[in-house]
């Protein structure tokens, strides 16, 4: 059966022409691409993609089809999918429903055939951008005016509208005397970080990102985790001032987006990045250690170099000064020298940049939650 004709359209007027092949209607807002050769289904349901459209550079999406197990939240967060080649499988081992069916079942659109290498270099050129995704029955002056009014990602508060709307907590089996108590602030936390965690022994307690210090010190917390999540930190002024009250009181562990926000709350800048990190084969040097991890990362800003800068040109943890005293820089990325993980020296807290959970993506960095709750343990 022939697809309608369908195109993507970026703000700056760079356009690319494709099939419309899953739910009906348009989608608008930040475009950008995952270098990931697997876990679409993860990546559509991470938080951290909410108000984007995501390009797959991998060229064949859907393979495998789709499951339950591979959520890594309740629903899809992101806006559309933009592959090159589609594939609507249901009979492959473990599928339960065919990636396009799923994808329509969702109420989500999704183009195919598009030159993606194409696309994708023009990001790497220009920078992430805001775009859409159109039939063809729609002008493509019409599809400017719904891309040009759709909010920069720089700026936004998207926390709010992934957070749960009250705490609940998730716990293994056995004794919860035997358990390590773990309060998060949950600014669009993954599934598979949770798992991580409890599998290991902890209680997990997710908080709405709008709980305030006195909640979180009132628990019984050993420790407070900040998540991943989608937005501009640097919008999220509210919790950051949650954290600085909390760095000192408890052992403070934070990634990706939560990585960024203790990294503002202990006095340091983000930005943002051209075209952000996504993906699961980004290198990463533990600088104590001097290996070099590949990663999963899913992010589209960043934490400032100690010289104010974006890049990390030294091999050595660096120090800076902070609030709460000297911190020394753990890990930085080697495809940009970015930062990309810091510790706290004179307090207990630290951060990395990545996704150590690897939901999608390569399994280097799992030893990271039992690095997190030794460090809790010895606390």
């Amino acid at each position: 059966m022939s697809r309608p004709g369908a195109y993507v359209l970026l703000e700056d007027g760079a356009r690319f022409d494709g099939e419309s092949c899953a739910a009906a209607g348009h989608a608008v807002g930040e475009v950008v691409f995952t270098t990931g050769m697997s876990g679409y289904q993860e990546s559509l349901t991470d938080p951290s993609f909410a108000g984007q459209l995501v390009t797959f550079t991998y060229p064949h999406i859907g393979n495998y089809g789709v499951s339950q197990e591979a959520m890594e939240s309740e629903r899809i967060w992101a806006r559309a999918a933009i592959m090159r080649e589609a594939v609507n499988r249901e009979d492959a081992p473990g599928a339960e429903r065919g990636w396009l069916d799923w994808l329509t079942d969702c109420g989500v659109p999704a183009i195919t055939g598009v030159d993606t290498r194409a696309l994708v270099r023009h990001i790497r050129d220009a920078g992430t951008m805001r775009g859409g995704i159109f039939t063809d029955d729609v002008p493509e002056s019409r599809a400017r005016e719904l891309v040009v009014a759709e909010p920069p990602m720089a700026g936004q508060d998207l926390a709010r509208l992934v957070t749960p709307a009250q705490a609940h907590t998730v716990a293994a089996a056995g004794d919860p005397r035997d358990r390590l108590r773990i309060h998060a602030i949950d600014t669009g936390i993954k599934g598979s970080i949770v798992r991580n965690l409890v599998q290991r022994g902890a209680e997990v307690t997710l908080h709405p990102c709008t709980v305030t210090s006195d909640e979180l010190l009132a628990t019984d917390a050993d420790a407070f985790f900040l998540a991943n999540g989608p937005g501009d930190p640097a919008a999220l002024g509210y919790v950051v001032q949650t954290v600085r009250e909390l760095i000192g009181k408890r052992p403070v562990w934070g990634i990706c987006l939560g990585h960024q926000l203790l990294c503002q709350a202990v006095g340091l800048e983000t930005y943002k990045l051209p075209f952000g990190h996504r993906g699961g084969n980004h290198p990463v040097k533990d600088l104590r250690t001097q290996r070099i991890e590949i990663t999963s990362q899913n992010h589209g800003f960043a934490v400032r170099a100690p010289d104010g800068g974006g890049r990390v040109e030294a091999d050595e943890p660096v120090r800076w000064q902070t609030d709460f005293g000297e911190a020394a820089l753990t890990h930085v990325n080697l495809y940009d020298r970015t930062v990309e993980g810091l510790e706290l020296l004179e307090v207990e807290s630290a951060t990395v940049q990545y996704h150590p959970e690897a939901g999608p993506g390569p399994n280097d960095a799992l030893y990271q939650f039992d690095r997190f709750l030794d460090a809790v343990r010895s606390a």
